[in-house]
């Protein structure tokens, strides 16, 4: 990777029009795009890991309510996020996308303080009530940042593998953010008693470390050239219309949905997996950080599949492999044993040893989905820059942003009917026994249900024809 400027020897303050978008990306600028990613995959996977546990463990909630909590910001998002992408495209020509990514990197990380610390009251049902405002607010924010933040990765190369970098560094950092988001958050919440105190200390250092983050990269590419289209955008109306037309884009769309939907599902009972059906929460730091350094580690392998394979092959083999991983999780249970005892972590037993096992495998091929998916997106969008001369990226990003945020809507409220069908008791100061039924209905969430999506996606992903196109 070239560690020069875009492209070689033109200042970032040289005129898009006069910038060679088909040149190497330099690797400053691939880091000031990526590091934002990690603060706003804090924002995304905090919650939607740790508020169904914070509502039903610490609040009172009901499972099948604290699903709901999540799910109403959620169907804001749909009309927000197509809303905001056409409005930052509208004022881009003028203003950038500078204004949007700041004022989102900030009211984003209050809002996730104030989720944690702001939440609490009289009954369980005004709690619902107030957090589930209080997300909408701190969701909305969050679409000011993401939203721009995605539609940036279409207009900073005209070279479709030029594209696949810039997705492998946002990985990078989205793997970051999952290490500190998942494997940093709910231990530090127990390890500081698990009370009122733990949440609050939680929800400081994680918003705070979120904000800084994603304004590095609001303020970091304020100045690098980014592509101009041959048209203006026209109105919100006919850009949903150009939409329509293409098919790669829809198709994209769907199977991302659906295989979203499933992954949401498990996020939402990461802290319950651990808690009830391993009995290990001291655990997640270390499975997370074997799934972050595989993940990281496996980015070039997968760089060079991708332009060897071409992305849809490299995505399908990546999908696959993770269903089949997926589905062994059904089978997990407390460690009844000492296998291994390893420094500064202490005795593993079998059923450890395999959590760390798969959590290295799923950080390989999770990564290479997720980062080839979005991939796929901005050639669907350059497949739309080239067809009709506007790329309206910030409307197709905003679309396949919100249609993201509505599956880690409706994962929630799934795994809070499961849930509920199967007998979990919701409490309020802390965590309670549950019963065998309860915890199974966990481990559906965690294997059997998210795998089932995977495999519809991955039946949706067959109509996928970019080329054709």
């Amino acid at each position: 990777m070239t560690a020069t400027s875009i492209p070689p020897g033109i200042p970032s303050g040289t005129p898009a029009a006069e910038v060679d978008h088909n040149a190497p990306i330099g690797t400053s600028v691939l880091l000031r795009y990526g590091v934002g990613q990690l603060g706003a995959q804090v924002f995304r996977d905090t919650p939607a890991v740790l508020l169904p546990l914070f509502l039903t463990t610490m609040l009172g909630v009901q499972a099948w309510l604290a699903g709901l909590v999540v799910l109403v910001p959620k169907l804001w998002l749909i009309v927000c996020d197509p809303l905001v992408g056409a409005w930052s495209d509208r004022l881009r020509g003028k203003y950038g996308r500078a204004p949007f990514l700041v004022a989102g990197a900030v009211l984003t990380g209050f809002g996730f303080i104030a989720l944690f610390t702001l939440t609490k009251s009289s009954s369980p049902l005004l709690s619902a009530g107030i957090t589930c405002f209080l997300f909408f607010l701190a969701s909305t924010a969050f679409s000011m940042f993401s939203v721009p933040y995605l539609a940036i990765a279409a207009a900073l190369s005209h070279d479709a593998h030029e594209r696949t970098r810039i997705m492998v560094f946002r990985m990078v950092f989205s793997t970051l953010g999952v290490l500190v988001g998942v494997g940093v958050a709910q231990p530090l919440v127990y390890g500081l008693g698990g009370g009122d105190f733990g949440w609050t200390v939680m929800a400081w250092v994680l918003g705070l470390a979120s904000m800084a983050t994603m304004l590095v990269t609001a303020l970091g590419l304020a100045r690098v050239p980014m592509i101009v289209d041959a048209g203006v955008p026209g109105s919100l109306l006919s850009q949903l219309g150009a939409i329509r037309q293409n098919k790669p884009y829809l198709v994209l769309l769907a199977a991302c949905l659906m295989q979203t939907v499933g992954q949401a599902a498990g996020y939402t009972v990461i802290g319950f997996i651990y808690l009830y059906a391993l009995k290990a929460v001291w655990i997640v730091p270390v499975f997370i950080l074997v799934m972050a350094i595989c993940g990281i580690a496996a980015q070039p392998m997968w760089l060079h599949l991708s332009r060897k394979w071409g992305k849809e092959r490299a995505y399908v083999v990546a999908s696959t492999v993770w269903a089949f991983v997926t589905a062994t999780w059904y089978f997990i249970h407390p460690a009844d044993d000492v296998l291994v005892t390893l420094p500064g972590v202490g005795a593993l037993g079998t059923q450890h040893v395999l959590v760390l096992v798969r959590g290295g495998l799923i950080g390989v091929v999770n990564s290479a989905f997720v980062m080839l998916s979005l991939s796929m997106l901005t050639d669907t969008i350059d497949y739309q820059r080239r067809r009709v001369g506007v790329a309206n990226e910030g409307v197709f990003a905003g679309l396949f942003s919100a249609v993201e945020k509505l599956s880690f809507a409706l994962g929630p409220v799934l795994a809070g009917l499961v849930m509920s069908a199967f007998g979990f008791v919701s409490s309020t100061g802390g965590a309670v026994e549950q019963t065998p039924e309860a915890i199974h209905g966990i481990v559906l969430l965690y294997s059997l249900i998210p795998v089932a999506t995977q495999i519809l996606s991955l039946m949706i992903f067959s109509r996928y024809r970019l080329d054709r196109a």
